[in-house]
């Protein structure tokens, strides 16, 4: 087991900082998928950090990867453009992303998503990228979800980067680092506009998980007193004020607008997670999404994790039916209470956890260990 240390204290080993096509070869499943997300994906930097002439492929895209992990691939391109500049920024597809490193020689391989699928490409990205000496690095976004098949990347790479606090701890190997996910400046921030109505007393948008049904339904007696809109596959059949609708990210963003307060409910759905059965800490990245666009958000956890990355004034939080109670009777009809703590929320998003910030710490960390000079 690595030996953990508290952020940005060298040691040498591992630290904690604040997830196919068969009819085609993999030459041209990689220039394709470099083509779209070349174009699509990646924001003019407006003012690159100096790190050196560095020049990142940033590989994803399993067979099963989720809407989301594709937004959240967006996001972090987004980042990497800030750091070194759009034109030293790639993607490809990882099933065509070792037959593009000798090309496209980068000196960052920069792998991201789930490593759950059985064919993973990852042995053979991380083999062709020591061939021409390119650092190696993946970042788990799953983490703690898939954690007992961590094995299928655990000897590949150079250095690994968990989303999840705790779940950074279960890796059988050194240069295992804590790395939570963000939110995009130019994905997710919008103006918060003080003449919009809300007409929305609670929001939720989300995954009926088990876990989340659970907690909406300790809260019904409250929520059935007001005007309340819960979104997102497999809610619909609880009533009225529930839709089984999937939500775009424009629609998202127009809904946080419209809402008093807006739910922050963690999910809790194991696809590989029952060696250790580890409860997953971090917050997810809606948390830095919904703040970067200025919702209110009542955050729900039973730990204070929360508190390391935003301040009581900015999400407050609550952790049963009665600290709910005392947050809607204190903040649903007090607009300037809610507009104060969505604006501090905002600013410290914008100011310490944007995809930007992550890349840097990344960065950061492969010179300290001595991967990048």
């Amino acid at each position: 087991m690595s030996r953990r240390t508290r952020a940005g204290k060298p040691s040498g080993r591992s630290a904690d900082f604040t997830g196919d096509d068969a009819s085609v070869t993999q030459e041209e499943a990689g220039l394709h998928m470099l083509d779209t997300l070349d174009a699509t994906a990646v924001s003019p930097s407006a003012e690159a950090a100096p790190f050196g002439a560095q020049r990142v492929l940033v590989c994803s895209g399993g067979r099963y990867e989720s809407q989301a992990n594709r937004q959240i691939r967006e996001a972090i391109m987004d980042g990497w453009a800030e750091c070194l500049g759009e034109e030293n920024v790639h993607a490809v597809h990882i099933s065509g992303a070792a037959a593009s490193i000798s090309r496209l020689r980068p000196t960052i391989v920069f792998a991201i998503g789930s490593y759950l699928p059985e064919s993973t490409y990852f042995g053979e990205v991380c083999r062709e990228a020591k061939k021409i000496g390119a650092v190696t690095a993946f970042w788990a976004t799953e983490d703690p979800y898939e954690q007992d098949a961590n094995y299928r990347i655990a000897d590949d790479f150079d250095v690994i980067f968990s989303c999840d606090r705790w779940g950074h701890n279960f890796y059988q190997r050194d240069q295992v680092f804590h790395l939570p996910l963000a939110a995009s400046r130019k994905l997710h921030y919008a103006e918060i506009d003080e003449t919009v109505e809300k007409s929305i007393d609670v929001l939720f948008c989300g995954v009926a998980f088990t876990s989340r049904k659970d907690i909406v339904r300790n809260l019904m007696p409250t929520l059935r007193t007001l005007n309340i809109r819960i979104v997102g596959p497999g809610w619909g059949e609880m009533g009225i004020g529930f839709s089984d609708a999937r939500i775009e990210k424009a629609q998202l963003i127009e809904l946080y607008r419209r809402a008093k307060l807006v739910l922050n409910l963690g999910r809790s759905l194991h696809f590989e997670n029952k060696r250790f059965m580890i409860a997953p800490s971090t917050p997810g990245p809606r948390t830095f999404e919904a703040a970067a666009a200025g919702a209110f958000q009542l955050f729900h956890e039973d730990t204070y994790e929360l508190r390391r990355y935003f301040k009581a004034d900015e999400i407050p939080t609550f952790s049963n039916k009665k600290d709910f109670d005392r947050l809607v009777e204190r903040f649903l009809n007090a607009p300037e209470l809610r507009l104060d703590h969505a604006r501090r929320a905002q600013a410290r998003t914008l100011r310490d956890h944007t995809y930007g910030d992550r890349i840097r710490d990344v960065m950061t960390i492969l010179r300290r260990e001595k991967l990048l000079a």
